[in-house]
């Protein structure tokens, strides 16, 4: 990508503050103006990528020329800005309820999505990482996801290791520049 890009990589499970947000928002307000990053890579299923899209959402309205990307994985799909409000009325008419989706402006498939396993979301963040100039991560190295057990005919658990720690080692070893949100809240 010749646009200078920047992905969103954090834990599953974040507290949601209005401190957490106002360093996102003077992170992302610091690449756009002072690094031109125009692009803005999101994965899923994490609070912090949730919190991510939301301040980058409110900020396209200062700055209209940047777009995020959904980088999807396995069983994932991405809402286009162009669907959401289709999509909306259609989910919220089936669940008889209000339901909000996020939207973007592009998705991005990695080449092993349909072919990748359990942990296909590994490879969907070492891409977004391969195609960021600048990381922005929620990282708490002392964080442990729970224990799991191998299987229902296994009597022994795991310690399963973090996707998070997992894409800050590669983004560390890839040499990319790495904003740690969680240093700076902690």
């Amino acid at each position: 990508m010749s646009e200078k890009t920047c992905c969103f990589i954090g834990h599953r499970n974040v507290e949601d503050t209005e401190e957490l947000r106002q360093k996102i928002r003077e992170t992302v307000e610091k690449l756009i103006n002072d690094e031109g990053v125009t692009l803005f890579l999101f994965g899923s299923r994490s609070d912090f990528d949730s919190i991510c899209h939301d301040v980058v959402t409110e900020l396209q309205e200062i700055y209209p020329d940047i777009k995020r990307i959904a980088y999807t994985c396995r069983h994932e799909t991405a809402t286009m800005k162009e669907d959401k409000a289709e999509e909306e009325r259609i989910w919220s008419s089936i669940l008889k309820r209000p339901v909000h989706i996020r939207d973007y402006d592009a998705e991005y498939e990695h080449p092993t999505k349909y072919t990748s396993g359990k942990a296909s979301y590994v490879e969907r963040n070492q891409a977004m990482i391969n195609d960021s100039d600048f990381c922005v991560f929620y990282f708490d190295d002392t964080y442990k996801p729970s224990r799991r057990k191998y299987g229902n005919s296994y009597l022994t658990d795991y310690q399963p290791k973090s996707g998070t720690a997992i894409a800050y080692a590669y983004a560390v070893q890839k040499k990319k520049q790495i904003y740690n949100l969680y240093e700076k809240i902690c």
